[in-house]
């Protein structure tokens, strides 16, 4: 069993930046590719970036992509979203995920994750 805990959304401006955190227990959680979704008010949710259990690879929705930077901590137990550039339309509530799979591809899909964190919110003001 893993847990995941978000940390470090806010309120920010358009062209702000925030650095996401997901602090996540047990030990297996470094053999676990992780992801980042959003779900923004009415809408579903959806993938935003992920990284291989090993950070060797790395991948973006093509909304993110030149803005996000995704990377990871094993001894740390931690993933971290790096957004800058931000735009109103970023704005969301932000999940962290684990699949315990250990697939080489890095899913896209939230159904194929297991574990979620609460989410943290991510506003960004125009």
């Amino acid at each position: 069993q893993v847990q995941l805990v978000e940390s470090g959304g806010g309120l920010v401006q358009a062209g702000g930046s925030l650095r996401l955190s997901c602090a996540a227990s047990g030990r297996t959680f470094r053999s676990y590719n992780m992801g980042w979704f959003r779900q923004a008010p009415g809408k579903e949710r959806e993938f935003v970036a992920g990284i291989r259990w090993n950070g060797s690879s790395t991948y973006y929705a093509d909304s993110v992509k030149g803005r996000f930077t995704i990377s990871r901590d094993n001894a740390k137990n931690t993933v971290y979203l790096q957004m800058n550039s931000l735009k109103p339309e970023d704005t969301a509530v932000y999940y962290c995920a684990a699949d315990r799979r250990m697939y080489p591809r890095v899913s896209d899909t939230a159904g194929e994750y297991d574990y979620w964190g609460q989410g943290t919110q991510v506003s960004v003001s125009s």
